[in-house]
């Protein structure tokens, strides 16, 4: 059984280190949009804009792998509609099962924090400010979804909350 496990939220959330997790835990693929849009800058550096070149690698990616049975944790912001759409398209596509889980952070102080304090783990990949987090466009979810507010929770928590919305299969990690 495929699956396509469909990560949003703020940037500072918590996302990237929960994906990371899951994905060690239960054995799937993780999908990064940060470092595919890394990649992009690194090797077109004239490009003015990305748009959502990174979003419609990360998609083909992700179909490639679902197609082989493959569970594939798609980590990105998914700010919009649009965006979850087309997630939610690839996953029907592959004949997968969708999962979405929004990630927060409800303590602004120690969501601002993990902003101002962390350090890029891709090379060249530039952070975003708390003032750019905090005035990025950002649609609320509408439709089935899980929330995991990370505020106040080890990433342990975090994960074990996540693993009430997979599948039974993943009820042994």
């Amino acid at each position: 059984m495929n699956v396509l496990i469909i990560f949003g939220g703020l940037p500072g959330t918590g996302k990237t280190t929960l994906a990371r997790e899951l994905a060690r835990q239960i054995g799937g693929m993780h999908l990064r949009i940060d470092s595919i849009e890394q990649a992009i800058r690194n090797y077109s550096p004239d490009l003015a804009s990305l748009d959502d070149s990174g979003y419609r690698v990360a998609y083909s990616i992700a179909a490639d792998n679902l197609r082989i049975g493959r569970t594939v944790i798609a980590d990105s912001v998914n700010p919009l509609p649009i965006t979850r759409d087309a997630w939610r398209e690839v996953g029907r596509r592959a004949q997968a099962i969708t999962i979405e889980i929004e990630i927060t952070c409800s303590d602004a102080r120690e969501h601002r924090r993990r902003v101002e304090n962390r350090a890029a783990d891709i090379p060249g990949l530039k952070l975003p400010t708390w003032d750019q987090v905090a005035s990025r466009e950002y649609h609320q979810w509408i439709g089935e979804h899980t929330v995991i507010d990370t505020a106040g929770r080890s990433v342990e928590q975090s994960v074990e909350c996540i693993s009430k919305a997979l599948p039974k299969q993943y009820s042994n990690f």
